[in-house]
């Protein structure tokens, strides 16, 4: 973390004032592989009215001065909607004791300055006096092969894993969105990282 990065607590409805910037923040930075996201605002800002509509969601921002550069959002998992909920669900895992780590997002230049950390151990902290068991959150599934692999690209794994995170042998989904440069929205992989908090 720099001298110029605070970090700011926002709970509930708290988040609402943010939604813009929030949603421009997605879009830039779920541009990068392995998302590769072509975002809209529109969708966007519907998708993170469910965060600022929940009682007891979470969203740590990252600030440089009066610029937003990262976010990091939790929601308890019975909090989200049912067809986030139901491939848990159908899973057999307790709803009601995960609290769902959202997105992390941070623009390129603040990277590698420990604030991802950050937005780990908040988040965790929050879960935690909420007296939650797991913590989960899901990511893309990419096939090594793929076209827009960065070359030297590693994926974040490693950092999860040193986080006390492991990938669910089983627990797997799939999201619909458009890739750059593609016509229509496409289905993705998604794998499930938990943790349990002891």
């Amino acid at each position: 973390m720099t001298d110029t990065v605070e970090l700011e607590n926002l709970i509930g409805e708290q988040l609402q004032p943010h939604l813009d910037a929030l949603a421009a923040l997605r879009i830039e930075v779920f541009r990068e592989y392995p998302y590769l996201y072509d975002g809209d605002t529109g969708y966007e800002r519907n998708y993170l009215r469910t965060y600022a509509n929940a009682e007891r969601s979470f969203c740590v921002l990252a600030r440089d001065g009066a610029d937003i550069v990262g976010a990091a959002t939790g929601i308890p998992l019975e909090d989200e909607t049912e067809e986030f909920i139901a491939p848990i669900q159908a899973e057999g895992l307790p709803v009601g004791d995960i609290f769902y780590f959202g997105e992390s997002v941070l623009r390129r230049s603040y990277r590698g300055r420990g604030i991802g950390a950050a937005f780990m151990r908040e988040r965790e902290a929050y879960a935690r006096e909420l007296g939650f068991r797991q913590l989960m959150f899901c990511s893309v599934l990419r096939p090594e092969t793929h076209p827009r692999k960065p070359a030297g690209y590693r994926p974040l794994d490693a950092f999860w894993e040193s986080r006390g995170f492991r990938r669910h042998p089983t627990l797997k989904t799939w999201y619909r969105w458009r890739d750059l440069d593609d016509h229509e929205e496409t289905l993705k992989p998604m794998v499930y990282w938990v943790k349990t908090l002891s």
